[in-house]
């Protein structure tokens, strides 16, 4: 057997349980109830509450709605899945298995991706139900969920890598580093409208771009282009993947 064959064999064998990990995810965090709700009502009433009373066409609330119904619900459960095994007192049993962290962080990757891809589809359902908004290229738009789900879960998995005693402080800091990037990502207001230190401050936030992406998808005008939207996202998720690896490894190295 060459060498070049069982490297492949072990990729396989690591993304099989990848795959394990988002099954274990999907029934122990994604699939509960509350989970579920707040991933669909919270970005909906959130967006809602800021569009309101301002003269904006419905059919260009739709695509900020599904940015940030995807920004919330990839990157919603990805910081907490490692502190609650901590307390729950499971992580020492799924590190001393034969996955590796990279296997791990790559399921736990994967799961935010596809909870945020699917509830994603139903602003896009409704926004085309009920207002004027229609897709006006299916690649784009699924090219700006994809590609910006894939950002938001890995930016998850980054935040849950502080070795935190609780999960509502691992909580507390997604919160401090989500919602400033929100409002300086052009989903409120347009990134050319904002003031010129928070237009500095877009260029940091993979929202702004993923955002952009999806504006197109539905026939809107962006304030980046396509091609350097799709990069972008391209080089957060590698970025961030990799400091998650990084930082993960250090902190399990100082202890459990």
């Amino acid at each position: 057997m060459t060498a070049y064959t069982e490297k492949a064999q072990t990729w396989r064998r690591q993304f099989h349980r990848a795959l394990v990990m988002v099954k274990k995810n999907a029934r122990l965090y994604y699939l509960k109830p509350p989970v579920l709700i707040f991933g669909i009502l919270f970005p909906v009433f959130f967006f809602l509450a800021f569009k309101i009373g301002r003269p904006v066409p419905p059919e260009d609330i739709v695509p900020g709605m599904v940015a940030m119904a995807l920004w919330f619900t990839a990157s919603a459960i990805g910081p907490l899945v490692t502190p609650w095994e901590r307390q729950a007192k499971t992580y020492e049993r799924l590190i001393s298995t034969p996955v590796s962290l990279k296997a791990i962080l790559a399921g736990d990757v994967i799961s935010g991706l596809i909870f945020g891809a699917c509830l994603s589809l139903i602003p896009i359902v409704l926004g085309l139900a009920l207002t004027d908004a229609h897709v006006a290229s299916v690649p784009l738009l699924a090219a700006g969920v994809l590609l910006g789900g894939l950002s938001f879960a890995s930016m998850g998995i980054l935040l849950a890598a502080p070795h935190a005693s609780s999960p509502s402080n691992i909580m507390l800091l997604s919160n401090l580093v989500r919602l400033p990037l929100l409002f300086v990502s052009g989903i409120f207001v347009p990134i050319s409208q904002i003031p010129a230190w928070a237009r500095w401050a877009a260029w940091v936030s993979p929202l702004s771009y993923a955002g952009g992406v999806i504006r197109r998808g539905f026939g809107l005008r962006a304030y980046f282009p396509i091609w350097l939207s799709v990069l972008m996202l391209l080089v957060f998720t590698a970025g961030l993947i990799w400091a998650a690896c990084r930082f993960h490894r250090r902190s399990r190295a100082k202890g459990l």
